[in-house]
């Protein structure tokens, strides 16, 4: 029995010293494994996993536009507050892909992406033949535009708009409002104050959006660094735009606003958004898990829309009206809009009390970016943005009436897109199962290191005393036999004549 103790008390205790060296491998090498796959499956390269998900975006996004319809338009023009209702929402599928893919020497790649939309009327409370009455945007944003010229032009253009029966608010379908309309205006506008607006035939307030691409973006491919893949060199050929008033506000600063770097921080990201014209920074909020997928949910801070005077680094992008508006007339053909959260959400009160009918809510106008921080993919996001028109009376331009000046909300949209399917299975497999079995063996293996060793050093200590209590039985019985034969030795023999003589009795 003690051979084949032994022999299984060496095969424990081997078998612990080898599941202890594999796990003790697994903690050491096991990240850097991880690590590298995952800088082999993200980076900008046609051999990576991601390449053809950043190429032709496989992910179902959609488009979703909310318009406020002005429902009296006749009291406002005689100085009452503007009452809203919202429509909506209009869906449309929207796909991505990218063209004109260059690859530079200098680790970066220039590309145009382009973006194709398609109404979904079974996701839409509505058609694009609605009719919406909104302010009348290209004559309104023009009397504004023009308040500071010669009365003498200002009533040359009354006067045609009058010839034209423009009016301050207009009633037109969901259509033409996002896709484009026929107007005179538009010509009336170029003969008198030519370069006030410099395009010609239709007008739309996502005419640019669709079927067309959001600029020449130039970024980094994570080659040699991946700590700055996706981060954008230049756009348009430019390290800064010249929207701004300051260096800091007119930096092009993060991402595309597709995916980020990897190994993400629980801190802020950051990426450049043409149809902001300025860099947006959202910040961490909490960790989650999206399908599985453990996630970093980034929000904006109210400080994303602040004026100059509540957030000083803001002061580059005015002049500034009331906090949570932003205005974006220096990129926007010099027209007095603002850009702002939805139903003026982490804005200042007096603009939600300014109309009647909003009613900001986080759950329902808030923005939200939940990425995979190992691989910097987002996996379900929700981007919303309201488009906003600064009104008002102009004197000369008898069409304005008595309306008094109110930053008059027209519209909101969200980009909303999540990873699923075959793509989120790959995506899983990939990297988030394989980096995960890879963590957890390494710990299986360290566990089951600690009972074999134990086992085995128990075994060997069981072995041992058994070894020695029958040593110790052993040497007992030798001893004893010793003494019974010393004792033999001393005892005298028997006389023989006492033996003769009880015979004879």
């Amino acid at each position: 029995m003690a051979p084949t103790r032994r022999r299984l008390s060496v095969g424990l205790g081997l078998a612990g010293a080898a599941c202890a060296l594999v796990g003790g491998c697994l903690l050491i090498v096991g990240p850097l494994i991880i690590r590298e796959q995952v800088i082999k499956n993200v980076r900008i390269d046609p051999s990576s996993i991601s390449f053809n998900m950043w190429k032709v975006v496989p992910v179902p996004f959609y488009l979703s536009v909310h318009f406020f319809e002005v429902l009296n338009p006749k009291q406002v023009l005689q100085g009452a507050k503007p009452v809203l209702t919202q429509r909506g929402p209009y869906v449309y599928r929207e796909y991505r892909y990218k063209t004109n893919i260059t690859f530079h020497d200098n680790d970066t790649v220039s590309f145009l992406e382009y973006r194709n939309l398609f109404f979904q009327p079974d996701m839409s409370n509505g058609t694009e033949e609605d009719y919406v009455v909104v302010p009348n945007i290209l004559m309104m944003g023009a009397a504004v535009m023009m308040e500071k010229l010669p009365n003498f032009v200002k009533l040359l253009l009354s006067g045609a708009l009058a010839g034209m029966k423009q009016e301050a608010f207009m009633n037109r379908t969901v259509g033409e409002i996002m896709w484009g309309y026929e107007d005179p205006l538009i010509d009336t506008i170029n003969t008198l104050v030519p370069g006030l607006i410099p395009f010609e035939g239709k007008f739309g307030l996502f005419i640019e959006f669709n079927n067309s691409n959001s600029g020449l973006f130039t970024v980094n491919t994570g080659m040699k660094n991946i700590s700055q893949v996706h981060m954008v060199d230049s756009w348009n050929g430019l390290k800064k735009v010249n929207y701004w008033r300051s260096s800091e506000c007119n930096m092009i600063n993060g991402t595309s606003g597709e995916m980020w770097p990897p190994f993400m921080p629980p801190t802020s990201l950051e990426f450049y958004s043409p149809d902001a014209c300025r860099s947006l920074t959202l910040v961490y909020e909490q960790s989650g898990k999206f399908k599985g997928v453990p996630t970093y949910r980034f929000v904006a801070p109210k400080t994303l829309f602040a004026n100059g005077t509540d957030y000083p680094p803001n002061e580059g992008f005015c002049p500034c009206m009331q906090s949570g508006i932003q205005n974006v007339s220096t990129c926007r053909l010099n027209a007095p809009m603002f850009i702002s959260h939805p139903h003026f959400y982490n804005a200042d009160p007096s603009l939600v009390n300014a109309v009647v009918g909003l009613n900001p809510s986080k759950d329902q106008h808030a923005l939200f970016l939940d990425v995979h921080p190992m691989t910097g993919i987002p996996m379900n996001c929700s981007i919303k943005l309201q488009l906003n028109l600064y009104i008002k009376q102009v004197s000369g331009i008898m069409q304005t009436g008595k309306i008094k000046p109110v930053v008059l909300p027209l519209l909101w949209f969200a980009e909303s897109g999540s990873i699923d399917g075959s793509v989120l299975n790959q995506f899983y497999t990939n990297l988030v199962l394989f980096p995960s079995l890879l963590e957890y063996l390494q710990y299986i293996f360290l566990g089951l290191s600690v009972p074999l060793i134990i086992s085995a050093a128990v075994l060997m200590v069981t072995n041992k005393e058994k070894c020695f209590l029958f040593w110790s039985s052993n040497k007992k019985n030798s001893d004893s036999n010793k003494a019974n034969q010393a004792t033999s030795a001393i005892k005298p023999p028997p006389v023989k004549g006492m033996v003769l003589r009880e015979a004879r009795l």
